[in-house]
């Protein structure tokens, strides 16, 4: 507890106020768990101050929640292009990362349990300057203050995913295809894509075209529609409808 304290007095994650009128304090409490070595024994004992939470108010003390996460697709092209261009990779743990988040919000929370301050401070409460673990704004407060700092080192974010930051741009290609009145049973066609980066495969996907196309360029230009993002190469296939359909059911280009 002392570890954790000393941690967030450092971090300057609040100031001791008076509580404002018609303000209610958020509440908080202690976590204690037990961190495990590798051979399961015990490596040390971790205290952690959350805030409640649940006893937030929305357009109150919070209002926009949503975090980015990483896509799973964003982890293959890291990995595609460290094994093509023998980059070396790297992992880092934030300590606390949560803590380094900034509040835009005005958030009120109680002394925590155990908070050894002056006798006339009792009263006072706690205005949060850095978001807090446990806080629904805090994963959304951390993320914007990343962006900012990789952004300072003149990184970009990219459009696709905006959890990756890059330095120099990679083109990737993106094929597509569908055919035509594949589905015997309702006529229906079917549009595929996947896309490579540096040479690999990435990402795949197959998925029924929702309409029946009335020729094979109409299936091939849905499945080109849906899929047409960043570079595409469009490789067309056959135009010419199937010999097995109906002479009326047949649409020449």
């Amino acid at each position: 507890m002392n570890e954790e304290m000393k941690s967030l007095q450092k971090n300057e994650t609040w100031e001791l106020i008076e509580c404002p009128p018609r303000k209610k304090p958020v509440e908080c409490r202690w976590i204690y768990t037990v961190k495990y070595k590798a051979d399961v024994s015990i490596e040390r004992f971790k205290a952690r101050l959350i805030a409640k939470g649940y006893t937030q108010t929305y357009e109150i003390n919070y209002t926009e929640t949503f975090a980015l996460v990483a896509k799973i697709n964003t982890v293959r092209v890291l990995l595609s292009l460290a094994a093509n261009l023998d980059w070396s990779l790297q992992q880092f743990n934030v300590k606390n990362s949560f803590l380094h988040g900034e509040l835009s919000e005005e958030v009120y929370m109680d002394l925590p349990p155990g908070c050894m301050v002056l006798e006339k401070q009792c009263q006072k409460v706690c205005k949060l300057k850095k978001s807090l673990y446990g806080l629904k704004q805090s994963s959304r407060a951390w993320f914007g203050r990343f962006t900012k700092s990789m952004r300072a080192f003149s990184y970009r974010q990219s459009n696709s995913d905006h959890t990756l930051f890059l330095k120099k741009q990679y083109e990737y290609r993106r094929y597509t295809d569908a055919d035509w009145v594949g589905v015997v049973d309702d006529r229906q066609s079917t549009s595929g894509c996947f896309t490579f980066v540096g040479g690999n495969l990435m990402t795949w996907k197959s998925k029924k075209q929702n309409v029946v196309a009335r020729s094979s360029a109409e299936a091939e230009f849905r499945g080109f529609k849906v899929q047409s993002i960043g570079r595409v190469r469009y490789d067309s296939a056959e135009l010419y409808p199937p010999r097995h359909l109906p002479q009326r059911d047949r649409y020449q280009i």
